[in-house]
């Protein structure tokens, strides 16, 4: 089966999620900034939360599909399973040979594959492998907390899959859970590849927005390098029907992490924007010409940027956090620009931006609020929260 999203914007049919689990309990305050944390969310919470997220995807009629499920029906093959664990392992960060078989019998006896993969993901604490707490010395394998940002490992472009090379070593270890969705589940591994976690530079699904059938966006940003962006549109332009793609380089800062924490899309030509970066913004158009790939400097406002590249009269720009700076920084931090379009003019938002969430519905935009007490706690939104699979076109 292949994926198809063709837009950021089209009835949403099918999504992928990861239901926070037990890898924020073994989060603790030590690891915070090495595993990309600000909190220590709360998880009975946090997953309250996700499931309202999901059930709302669900009464709008959209499929939802669990990462943790795809994953362990992956590697129902002994052979494959055996291959996964090794892996797993040799990407846990752990050196110590003595502790690395004891860690490899302990995944060997557990036998359900979805219990596997769920102690892969929560990190495995040294007492569980049987030995003591070593000077303040926890873990044998650290958790992986930023699972339930699905969109970031991998991202469906067309009827293509991005399998994403990430920005830390903490993160990069959740690709390998695609790696064997796309190579052995049924469902999915006979998607055309258009990137691989293998390579050496880094692009984060955060950064990449498919704006219509012939035009991708893709952030140069903290996680995502420009030298990935090149390596991405060329594969994808020679691989698909897209025509072109558009480069926009945005602060290098932690607060503007990705592309979709500064820039959504919610309806063909409405969109949020953190007003801080309109000002250094600089976009580049790449396309192939003779198989070489070629770039074009986009000069004049987004507006005008947007309008010309779209084929589009006129743009609507919606200000996550409307005029005033301390708005604007406080929703921005909290994700107010990262809109998950579930339809036309029909975006899920968290409910604690109040200015931002106001003014999408002063514009008519339908919005579906979520909780957002535990789930903000890890830097993402609900676009971060999900990763299509197919819209209608």
């Amino acid at each position: 089966m292949k994926s198809n999203i063709y837009s950021e914007i089209d009835k949403l049919k099918s999504v992928i999620v990861h239901r926070p689990g037990e890898e924020l309990n073994n989060l603790t305050p030590d690891f915070m900034e090495e595993l990309l944390f600000d909190e220590l969310p709360y998880l009975e919470n946090a997953i309250k939360e996700h499931d309202y997220f999901c059930d709302i995807m669900r009464k709008e009629g959209i499929e939802v599909l669990y990462l943790e499920d795809l994953a362990a029906e992956s590697i129902k093959d002994e052979e494959v399973r055996k291959q996964f664990i090794e892996e797993f392992l040799n990407e846990s960060g752990n050196e110590s040979a003595n502790e690395i078989n004891l860690l490899r019998d302990f995944l060997n006896n557990i036998r359900d594959e979805k219990e596997l993969i769920l102690k892969t993901m929560a990190g495995i604490r040294l007492e569980e492998i049987g030995i003591a707490d070593e000077e303040g010395r926890l873990l044998a394998v650290n958790p992986m907390p930023n699972l339930y940002f699905t969109r970031d490992p991998f991202s469906f472009v067309g009827n293509c899959v991005s399998i994403n090379k990430m920005w830390s070593k903490t993160r990069n270890r959740e690709t390998l859970y695609a790696k064997y969705i796309f190579t052995y589940n049924p469902r999915f591994k006979d998607i055309e590849k258009i990137y691989d976690r293998t390579e050496t530079t880094s692009i984060e699904g955060g950064d990449i927005l498919v704006l219509n059938s012939e035009c991708v966006a893709v952030g140069i940003s903290q996680r995502t390098q420009k030298e990935s962006v090149d390596k991405f549109a060329r594969n994808l332009l020679s691989k698909s029907n897209f025509k072109f793609v558009l480069s926009f380089k945005i602060p290098n800062k932690r607060e503007f992490m990705h592309l979709d924490t500064v820039f959504t899309m919610i309806d063909k030509d409405v969109f949020t924007v953190h007003p801080l970066i309109e000002g250094p913004l600089a976009v580049e158009k790449l396309y192939l010409e003779d198989n070489e790939l070629k770039r074009e400097s986009q000069k004049g406002s987004l507006e005008s940027i947007l309008s010309s590249n779209l084929n589009l009269d006129d743009i609507t720009i919606i200000r996550c956090g409307g005029t005033n700076p301390i708005d604007q920084m406080r929703e921005q931090w909290n994700d107010g620009s990262n809109t998950l379009a579930i339809a036309p003019n029909t975006v899920i938002v968290y409910d604690r931006n109040n200015v931002t969430n106001s003014l999408l519905k002063e514009a008519d935009v339908n919005i579906r609020t979520i909780k957002s007490g535990e789930l903000s706690r890890g830097r993402g939104g609900p676009r971060c929260m999900s990763m299509p699979f197919e819209r209608e076109m």
